[in-house]
């Protein structure tokens, strides 16, 4: 087995492995320590005693082994966890067997407990049981990576004082959670196509990954639309994966992509799953961004997309969501309906907004509106400022790109 292939056992069991230990223990320092300490093991012995037939089996009973050795060493540390333990213990429900077919899954539910913050659930679930580094966490927040950190450890502190046990929530409490679950799902899938992870680098199997949550919840809770609604965003935007990278791993835009690269079976059922998601009441806001998936995909061609539904979308989906990023997001497709000028009011509108001071797509959205209207000197200056807070090699590739081509007229 080759060190990618180690390192991709490494990436898929990472997250089952911390979820068990969390789960059997308790305490997510614990947890996160000893599953360290068991791939560190694993690098020293897999390349002399062989890769063994079952990976994660394997790293599991080494931590198990490295956490039993540091509860021996450290009496009170482990007196303490075992009366979270009993607190867990009384705490859990009734669980009919197999309605959790996945330890991180269940765990998903387990950190969106409504006494934590809302935005310290998603950040310690992406931190510690998606797998992401802190500054991926924080990239997918749009926050600096050391105020993530300190949302991360705040997180834990909550859990360990307020004794807030690791288990499976009743169905009671399930539609209180699911929110915030959905939005760490789709917080990994976008990370995954973040490519913050190193250069030319898409995260697919994050991406991969959500989907495959996103299918089991959708397989445990059927009659919840907005989980039909996300797995239907979901499918319909990795069906483009193919088509938006070039052969050395540059960006291509929507509008250039060979539309025939596009996994239209995967199309087909993210159409079928905007139908249910749509359907029996009011849409939410998955679904409604599904919705826009689906109008795009659709299309034949870019110049046949229906720019005027897209927008009526956008109007829709304001109402339920009004994040300046879904108002960035509103502002370019009515440039595509309206005109350049009438987007650019709109994006002006919003330079106040802290979030997306800091936000690349803003800055190049305002570089691209400017450059169509031919005010040359302010789009350099907007790909300039973009390129400064791009987050990765490719976007900057696809920036520099246009800078260079704007400054050699």
């Amino acid at each position: 087995m080759t060190m990618d292939q180690v390192e991709a056992v490494f990436r898929e069991e990472r997250g089952r492995l911390l979820a068990a230990l969390a789960r059997r223990f308790g305490d997510l320092d614990l947890a996160e320590e000893v599953a360290a300490e068991a791939i560190e093991t694993a690098l020293v012995r897999w390349p002399v005693d062989g890769v063994p037939p079952n990976p994660g089996g394997w790293l599991m009973t080494t931590a198990r082994r490295k956490a039993v050795d540091r509860l021996r060493r450290d009496q009170v540390y482990a007196a303490k966890l075992a009366i979270l333990q009993v607190d867990a213990d009384r705490a859990e429900p009734t669980r009919p067997g197999g309605e959790f077919p996945d330890d991180r899954l269940e765990l998903f539910f387990t950190c969106a407990h409504p006494a934590l913050a809302p935005e310290d659930r998603g950040a310690l679930t992406l931190r510690c049981l998606a797998g992401l580094s802190t500054p991926e966490v924080a990239r997918a927040f749009l926050v600096p990576a050391a105020t993530m950190a300190k949302r991360i450890v705040r997180a834990k502190a909550k859990i360990r004082d307020a004794r807030i046990p690791f288990r499976v929530p009743s169905k009671d409490e399930l539609p209180e959670r699911l929110p915030g679950v959905l939005q760490v799902i789709y917080s990994v899938f976008t990370e995954g196509y973040a490519a913050s992870s190193g250069p030319y680098l898409q995260r697919l199997d994050l991406a991969e990954e959500a989907i495959r949550l996103a299918r089991i919840l959708h397989g445990l809770l059927p009659a919840e639309r907005e989980v039909a609604g996300l797995l239907a965003l979901m499918l319909l935007v990795h069906a483009r994966r193919d088509a938006r990278t070039g052969p050395d791993g540059q960006v291509v835009l929507l509008e250039d992509q060979d539309r025939s690269r596009w996994d239209h079976d995967q199309i087909t059922e993210g159409r079928a799953l905007v139908v249910s998601a749509l359907t029996g009441g009011p849409a939410g806001p998955y679904a409604v961004q599904a919705a826009i998936a689906a109008v795009h995909d659709e299309a034949p061609t870019f110049a046949s997309t229906d720019w005027p539904q897209i927008v009526a979308l956008y109007d829709v989906l304001s109402a339920l969501d009004g994040s300046p990023v879904i108002a960035l997001n509103r502002a370019a497709a009515i440039a595509f309906r309206d005109g350049p000028e009438a987007a650019l009011t709109l994006l002006d509108s919003l330079s106040g907004e802290p979030r997306l001071r800091d936000y690349h797509p803003y800055a190049l959205a305002r570089a691209d509106l400017l450059d169509r209207l031919e005010r040359r000197t302010e789009a350099i200056a907007a790909y300039e400022q973009a390129l400064t807070l791009a987050g990765s090699d490719p976007e900057r590739v696809h920036i520099r790109a246009r800078l260079t081509a704007l400054k050699d007229i």
